[in-house]
């Protein structure tokens, strides 16, 4: 159980032994944790680690060769996953589940306008008056720190910050239980990551959301996260609370992981 678990809570999300194959090649060998609500996991680790085939698979994009996945629904109660029928597993990702992608083009409409962006989601849970919608655009808006004299801009116009910050309120506006950030700050200025992650560190803990956070920059692991697991060769090779595990690695990669950012 993570030391993060608040008395008697049960797991929100439950990951067991997972493992996936391409070709001939293992990309992921027998990973497990689990995650509560309100606690944000970093998964750190270099380029081919597996980070990217783990997030692919807990966002549904791939099929696990091993393992299961169980997440705890309010809709559906506790389920498998990658069991869960086509119809269902879209309808959670547009309301329990948010994904914020590496790069904000692929999780934005760009050829609707931000406003609209936003509002689609909430749409999806039933939503329909136009006021209303607006309004939560609006005030989302606001709280990303975007102008809302920008809500009928098409995204395309924005920079990649703004996008970014468009993208976070696209997914934070139903208020999900649960987020997957595919390394939220790549490719943007120091400046730009230092506001972003800010502001993301303020709205995960103020609406109390589990955060799955892949990332190859422990600074972004030790502002963001309360527990990180590292992975090397498709393996989780350490865990443990985050300062923990960055101040005082026990695992040989990690240690090197570590090192090479200090040097």
């Amino acid at each position: 159980m993570s030391n993060f678990a608040r008395q008697d809570e049960q797991a929100l999300l439950i990951v067991n032994g997972l493992g996936h194959t391409y070709g001939g090649l293992q990309a992921l060998k027998a990973v497990s944790f689990e995650l509560f609500p309100g606690e944000v996991l970093a998964v750190v680790g270099e380029s081919g680690s597996g980070k990217s085939t783990l997030l692919k698979i807990l966002s549904s994009a791939l099929t696990p060769t091993s393992g299961e996945i169980h997440y705890r629904s309010e809709r559906f109660g506790k389920i498998n996953i990658h069991q869960l029928a086509e119809t269902r597993r879209r309808e959670l990702a547009r309301t329990e589940w948010g994904f914020v992608t590496q790069n904000a083009d692929d999780g934005l409409r760009l050829g609707v306008s931000a406003g609209a962006n936003i509002s689609e989601r909430l749409m999806a849970l039933g939503v329909n008056h136009f006021g209303h919608l607006r309004d939560q655009a609006n005030s989302w808006m606001e709280k990303v720190e975007l102008p809302s004299a920008r809500i009928d801009d098409l995204p395309r116009n924005f920079s990649g910050g703004m996008k970014q910050r468009l993208q976070i309120a696209r997914n934070l506006v139903t208020h999900p239980r649960l987020v997957l950030l595919d390394e939220p700050t790549s490719g943007l200025d120091v400046s730009v990551q230092a506001r972003l992650l800010d502001l993301l560190r303020q709205l995960v803990s103020r609406l109390d959301i589990a955060v799955v956070l892949v990332t190859h920059d422990l600074g972004v692991a030790r502002l963001l996260a309360q527990r990180t697991i590292v992975m090397h060769r498709g393996q989780v090779v350490e865990s443990g609370l985050t300062d923990q595990v960055l101040d005082d690695p026990q695992h040989a990669y990690t240690q090197l992981l570590v090192s090479s950012v200090l040097v």
